[in-house]
């Protein structure tokens, strides 16, 4: 680490300084799993006060070049983003090869997956889940909550919403591993065919129990998705709620160009 950001750049001094790691960090200078030097050493380093220090490295956090460890210090991450390809990952294909979604993906990606399931049963429909599957706010509906993991670390948390009235006459559906292919494929053996998949994708920061469920950095930033299942019939049969660390995923989309 032997240079030092011009102050003539016109940017804010914590950004120059965020820069000035960002670039050491893709040189490799500091590698990944290596701990960031001090917030003294930087301090000292860049002539800045503690306060300009700490927001280059919420900067740094942000950017998810980083995370910081309470009482140990900031270390470089190591963990490569996850390529997640929307277009393929719900193939019935899939479904029919015994593939659930995730499984899918995570073979794409070279990773290896693993699932944790936290909660199976019924629940009263959130309003906004409520609106989704056209049920009254507080209707009783499935919920199938789980923790994903990629080589051991956790990258997502998801929960499935079902209308009861589907989901009670498909027994595998409360069960914690559903079969192969997933729910999606329980749900079309039972003549739910699916017809589209529509998803709402949002960034946000990440809550307290968002930070501690996905291991993540304070002011670490999330990928919120939501995503409809919808039946050939017009019916929305599930709905997605999912929670993602937003430095291990690419969202990666193939939209038709035609009508």
């Amino acid at each position: 680490m032997d240079s030092t950001p011009s102050r003539d750049s016109g940017k804010p001094r914590y950004l120059q300084i965020a820069d000035d790691l960002g670039q050491q960090i893709r040189a490799k200078v500091l590698g990944p799993g290596e701990q960031v030097p001090s917030e003294a050493d930087l301090m000292d380093r860049y002539s800045v006060s503690q306060g300009t220090v700490r927001k280059a490295m919420t900067e740094l956090r942000t950017t998810g070049l980083i995370e910081t460890h309470h009482g140990k210090g900031s270390y470089v991450k190591s963990r490569p983003p996850v390529q997640r390809k929307s277009s393929d990952r719900f193939r019935r294909s899939h479904r029919m090869a015994g593939k659930a979604a995730y499984l899918a993906e995570a073979e794409q990606s070279g990773t290896k997956a693993a699932v944790r399931v936290l909660y199976v049963g019924p629940i009263e429909a959130p309003p906004e889940i409520a609106e989704r599957l056209s049920v009254a706010s507080g209707a009783k509906v499935l919920a199938r909550r789980r923790l994903y993991f990629s080589d051991g670390v956790p990258t997502e948390e998801a929960t499935s919403y079902l209308p009861w009235d589907v989901a009670k006459d498909i027994p595998e559906l409360f069960e914690e591993n559903p079969g192969g292919g997933g729910i999606y494929a329980r749900l079309e053996e039972r003549g739910h065919t699916l017809k589209e998949l529509a998803e709402t994708v949002r960034v946000r920061l990440a809550t307290k129990q968002e930070t501690v469920a996905l291991s993540l950095s304070p002011g670490s930033p999330i990928i919120h998705l939501t995503r409809n299942a919808e039946t050939d019939a017009g019916r929305v049969v599930e709905v997605c709620d999912t929670i993602m660390a937003a430095d291990q995923f690419v969202l990666d989309y193939r939209i038709p160009a035609d009508d």
